[in-house]
C-alpha cells in the first residue's frame, strides 16, 4: 500500500511546478502588503484587484500599472514594490538557470530511490555556483548603475543626497530586472535628452535581459582570454548575443525611420537625441517598460514593430520576457533550412536536434494563440482601438510594461485578464519548455510514415 506523497515531494519531483507555486505565493503576499492602508499615500486600504495587479506586475517584472506609482503609493508601498521586483528578478534568473542546467543534463543528479517514488536532488556545487553567480551579478550591476544615476541626479538635477541615492538605486533595480517601474509620472521622458540617464538604464536592461548563463560565460571567457588567449562560446551564448544585437539595431533603425518626423515623439528632438531615443525605445521593447517618448502618440506601424519586439523578448534565464531570442533564432533557422530544401536545420555550424525545433514551435504558437485570444476577449470588455488593445496584451504577455496609456481604463475583468497574462507570460515559457524537456522519452517503435498536403 502506497502512501500519499507530501507536497514538498511532489514539488521536488516537478521543479517547474515548484517555480509556479513559489511565484504565486510571492504575488499573493505582495498583494496583501500593498492592500494595507500604510502602503498608499492617502493611508486608505487599496482594492485587492489593484494591489494584486501591482504585485503581479512587480514580481513578474512587467511594469504595467493601473495607478500612478509615483503618487499613489507611500514610501512603504514603493519599498514593497522594489522588494517584489528584486525577489521576482532574482528568483526568475536563479530558477530559470537551474532549470536550464537540469534539462540540459549539466547538473549533477543524485538518484534516490524511496518506497514512494524517485526524486532528483541538485548537486550542491552547481546550486551554489548559480546562486552566488546570480546574486553577485545582480549586486554589481545594480550598484554600478545606481551609483551613476545617483551622481547624475545629484549634480545634474540638484536632488538631495538621499533622494538622488533613492532615485538612482530604484531605477537601477527596476532596469536590471527589466521591470520598468519608475518614480516619475511621465516615466523618464524628462530625461529624453540626457544620455547620462538613458544609456545606464538601457545598459542595465540589456544586461538583465540577455540572461545569467550568457553573463556568466562572458565573465568566464574574459578570464580565460587572459590565461589561454582562446574563447570557445556555446551555441546558446552566440545565438543570444547575435540575435539580441540584430534586433537592437533593427528596432533602432525602424523607430528612426517611422518616427523621425512625428512631432509628438521624435520630431522636436535633435538628430543625436533622435538616435538616442530610438535606441532606447528598441532596448526597452525587450522588455523593460521605461519610455522617454509618448508611446501612445507613436504611429500604428511603430506600435506593430514594437509588438513584434515585445513578443520575441530577450534571452533565456534572464529577467526579460517573450518567447526568447533563441526561440526566434531556432524558428528562423528552420525556415531557412526548409526553403533551401535541407533535411536538417543548422545554425552557426551546429545541427539542431528535432526536439529543439518542436519546443520552439510549441512555445511560439502557444504564445500567438494566447495573444490572439486575449486580444479578442479584451476588445469585448472595453472600447479602444485595436492596435492599443493588441499592444497592451503583447506588453503583458511579454512582461514589458510599455503602454499606450489605456492600462488605467481597463475594467476589473480586463485587469484580471492582464494579471493572468503577466503571470503566464513570465513563467509560461520557462515551465513549458522545462516540462517538455523533462518528460522527453524514447519511443521503441515507429509508426508508418505518410505525408499530408501542406499549403
Amino acid at each position: 500500500m502506497t502512501r500519499a506523497r507530501s507536497l514538498p515531494s511532489k514539488l521536488a519531483a516537478h521543479p517547474a511546478r515548484a517555480l509556479v507555486v513559489a511565484f504565486a505565493a510571492v504575488v499573493l503576499a505582495g498583494a496583501v502588503l500593498l492592500a494595507l492602508p500604510i502602503a498608499s499615500e492617502e493611508r486608505a486600504a487599496t482594492g485587492f484587484v489593484t494591489a494584486l495587479f501591482t504585485s503581479t506586475s512587480a514580481v513578474c517584472v512587467t511594469g504595467l500599472a493601473v495607478v500612478d506609482t509615483s503618487t499613489y503609493w507611500s514610501g512603504f508601498g514603493e519599498g514593497v514594490i522594489l522588494a517584489l521586483i528584486q525577489v521576482g528578478g532574482f528568483g526568475i534568473m536563479t530558477m530559470a538557470s537551474l532549470l536550464a542546467l537540469l534539462v540540459s543534463g549539466r547538473l549533477r543528479l543524485r538518484m534516490q530511490l524511496t518506497a514512494q517514488a524517485e526524486t532528483k536532488s541538485l548537486g550542491i556545487g552547481d546550486v551554489r555556483r548559480v546562486l552566488l553567480g546570480v546574486a553577485g551579478t545582480t549586486l554589481i550591476v545594480e550598484l554600478a548603475v545606481g551609483a551613476i544615476l545617483a551622481l547624475r541626479f545629484r549634480y545634474g538635477y540638484g536632488e538631495s543626497i538621499g533622494d538622488s541615492a533613492y532615485l538612482g538605486y530604484f531605477h537601477a533595480v527596476s532596469a536590471f530586472n527589466n521591470a520598468g517601474f519608475g518614480l516619475h509620472a511621465d516615466s523618464i521622458t524628462r530625461y529624453a535628452s540626457d544620455a547620462w540617464v538613458m544609456l545606464p538604464i538601457a545598459t542595465a536592461v540589456i544586461l538583465g535581459g540577455i540572461g545569467f548563463p550568457v553573463l556568466l560565460e562572458l565573465l568566464r571567457h574574459r578570464n580565460r582570454r587572459r590565461t589561454t588567449g582562446r574563447r570557445n562560446w556555446t551555441l546558446h551564448s552566440k545565438l543570444t548575443l547575435i540575435t539580441t544585437a540584430v534586433l537592437l539595431v533593427t528596432g533602432t533603425l525602424l523607430t528612426c525611420l517611422l518616427e523621425w518626423t512625428n512631432t509628438d515623439t521624435l520630431g522636436p528632438h535633435s538628430t543625436a537625441d533622435k538616435l538616442l531615443n530610438s535606441f532606447f525605445h528598441s532596448a526597452m521593447s525587450r522588455t523593460a517598460g521605461f519610455n522617454a517618448v509618448d508611446v501612445g502618440a507613436m504611429q500604428s506601424s511603430t506600435l506593430l514593430m514594437t509588438c513584434v519586439l515585445m513578443f520575441i523578448g530577450g534571452g533565456s534565464a534572464g529577467t526579460a520576457g517573450g518567447i526568447k531570442v533563441t526561440t526566434f533564432a531556432v524558428l528562423l533557422a528552420a525556415i531557412i533550412a526548409e526553403v533551401r530544401g535541407e533535411p536538417n536545420s543548422a545554425i552557426l555550424g551546429r545541427r539542431l536536434a528535432p526536439h529543439v525545433l518542436r519546443q520552439a514551435l510549441t512555445v511560439a504558437l502557444l504564445g500567438i494563440g494566447l495573444v490572439i485570444g486575449s486580444t479578442l476577449l479584451l476588445l469585448t470588455l472595453m472600447e479602444e482601438r485595436f492596435e492599443a488593445v493588441l499592444f497592451e496584451v503583447v506588453s503583458a504577455f511579454g512582461t514589458v510594461g510599455l503602454s499606450t496609456g489605456i492600462t488605467g481604463d481597463v475594467p476589473t475583468a480586463g485587469q484580471l485578464l492582464l494579471i493572468g497574462l503577466m503571470f503566464v507570460g513570465r513563467l509560461g515559457p520557462i515551465t513549458l519548455v522545462s516540462a517538455l524537456a523533462l518528460r522527453e522519452r524514447t519511443r521503441r517503435y515507429e509508426l508508418p510514415e505518410e505525408r499530408p498536403v501542406i499549403g
